[in-house]
């Protein structure tokens, strides 16, 4: 089993895309992570990366990551909402597969010391990983927040770090630590009183007799009340339970709930168990999920490993024509991706309605395209099998060419199907790529790549079934769908190139 960690560190600054994109590039250089998200937020001067990787990889981006935001932040210059201590605010680590919670307290413990070591950075250890048991709580390590920490570190015993030097320099401190997932959930209210945000946070959150396993406090953003909260368990505390009784609560003072986000990423099944309880759904079953019932398909395993082990297995199916459907499916969640990269990240609010109908679109391509890769393969066995018919009388030999004829048929109208798909993948990719998040342009253009190689493999195995086909009216009406569709892949191959040499500012021209 491959091993994965998810680190999901918070920055002091929310307000400069650059510094920002260049805090995530160094976590990108180290070889094997994965970003999976970044989001910024201005009110609260704060961002959110979350990437994933092996314990080692995560290892060397964490301290890469905290060496740029020493770089490039200035805790004496920096103001916001949310409570914070350092230019990197908390690094957690979270186990994801096939690592152990030890595994990240040991981890902590090993990025703790390097940071403190070498850039001089006060370490606190916190959650399961804390050394005292009062810095489990995270809010008990931000008490008095950089500026009461800059003056208690120097005389209160009860602040001195588990690592790094006892005084703040331009980069504060941070918190490093081990736990398990949570949602970093906020709710806004229709009124300007912060004072009710702020109630209704001291309700919610444990430590002051609310919820278990939740965290929270009020502020303005936006000139709107705000209750902000870490859900630390939503297993055990769902996130519809945290917001039924914000609700309850803000009726009191005749305040409504307007709408809410997200920081980072969520666990599916928290939004599923959202969903259930409110739809009031009886003996719900995941796999009612069109999407969930996908993956479960024998056509492609969650990784693609099975698919690409019957692919070199040296049998006759699958072949080109799945694998071209598969590259399909591939391009497909590339630009699902960029464009739920790009919903997430605040600066792209203009384009945030049209993204999700994109994303939605390509989740559905993606499902489609997934399909057809087994669809291909019952194709070609389906002409296998009719040239394997009985052929001993006239009636046997007529019914058997029949046959031959029409699996050869639909043996050219599945990778035509592909082919037509991968087109409206391409579509997408443009779009994406010139309105999208320009952190993901090569994700985009990648994408089309895929899709690119998709329509060409597709488009051989159109042909090769239309030279059986013994109806030239029908082969002829194919070959001009799918010329005309190859028309247009040109087309779209220079729109993709301008906006990833534009928006991406990559010239390939002088490549």
């Amino acid at each position: 089993m491959q091993k994965l960690t998810e680190c999901i560190p918070n920055f002091s600054e929310g307000r400069s895309q650059e510094v920002v994109e260049a805090i995530a590039a160094a976590i990108s250089s180290v070889n094997g992570i994965t970003l999976l998200d970044f989001s910024l937020d201005a009110d609260h001067n704060r961002s959110v990366i979350t990437f994933i990787g092996s314990p080692n990889g995560v290892e060397q981006a964490a301290f890469l990551m905290m060496q740029k935001a020493q770089e490039l932040i200035n805790m004496a210059e920096h103001s916001g909402e949310h409570p914070r201590i350092g230019a990197t605010d908390v690094v957690p680590f979270v186990p994801i597969a096939g690592v152990t919670m030890k595994d990240c307290v040991d981890l902590a413990n090993r990025v703790a010391k390097r940071v403190g070591d070498e850039l001089d950075i006060p370490i606190y250890l916190y959650e399961k990983a804390a050394k005292r048991k009062e810095r489990q709580n995270l809010a008990t390590v931000r008490k008095g927040q950089y500026e009461g920490l800059k003056v208690d570190i120097l005389t209160d015993p009860d602040r001195e770090p588990d690592f790094g030097p006892k005084e703040l320099g331009s980069a504060g401190a941070t918190a490093i630590g081990a736990r398990d997932p949570l949602v970093a959930y906020n709710v806004y209210l229709d009124t300007d009183d912060v004072k009710v945000a702020e109630k209704i946070g001291k309700a919610v959150r444990h430590s002051s007799g609310g919820l278990r396993y939740v965290k929270g406090l009020g502020m303005l953003v936006d000139g709107k009340a705000q209750v902000s909260m870490n859900l630390t368990n939503y297993k055990k505390t769902p996130v519809h339970r945290v917001v039924e009784m914000i609700r309850r609560e803000a009726a009191q003072y005749g305040a409504q709930i307007t709408h809410s986000e997200l920081i980072g990423l969520i666990p599916e099944k928290a939004l599923i168990d959202a969903a259930v309880w409110y739809l009031q759904l009886n003996d719900f079953n995941s796999e009612q999920i069109l999407e969930e019932k996908i993956k479960t398909t024998e056509s492609v395993d969650d990784n693609g490993a099975d698919f690409l082990e019957n692919l070199a297995a040296g049998t006759a199916t699958p072949g080109g024509g799945s694998a071209a459907a598969y590259n399909g499916a591939i391009a497909a969640a590339l630009v699902a991706m960029v464009a739920k990269l790009t919903i997430n990240n605040k600066k792209y609010e203009a384009v945030k309605a049209e993204m999700e109908k994109i994303a939605e679109e390509a989740d559905q391509l993606r499902g489609e395209l997934t399909l057809a890769v087994k669809k291909d393969s019952d194709a070609f066995e389906d002409v296998m099998a009719a040239y394997k018919l009985p052929k001993v009388t006239d009636e046997d030999k007529k019914i058997r060419k029949t046959k031959i004829q029409d699996a050869f048929l639909n043996a050219a109208h599945v990778p035509l199907e592909v082919v037509k798909l991968c087109v409206q993948v391409m579509r997408l990719a443009v779009t994406v790529a010139e309105m999208g998040n320009s952190n993901a342009i090569t994700d985009a253009g990648t994408g089309f790549a895929n899709a690119v190689s998709a329509v060409t493999g597709a488009a051989m195995n159109v042909r090769i079934n239309l030279s059986s086909l013994k109806d030239e009216g029908q082969a002829n009406s194919i070959k001009e769908e799918l010329h005309s569709y190859e028309t247009e892949v040109k087309e779209l191959q220079g729109k993709i190139m301008k906006a990833v040499e534009e928006n991406g500012k990559i010239p390939f021209s002088k490549l």
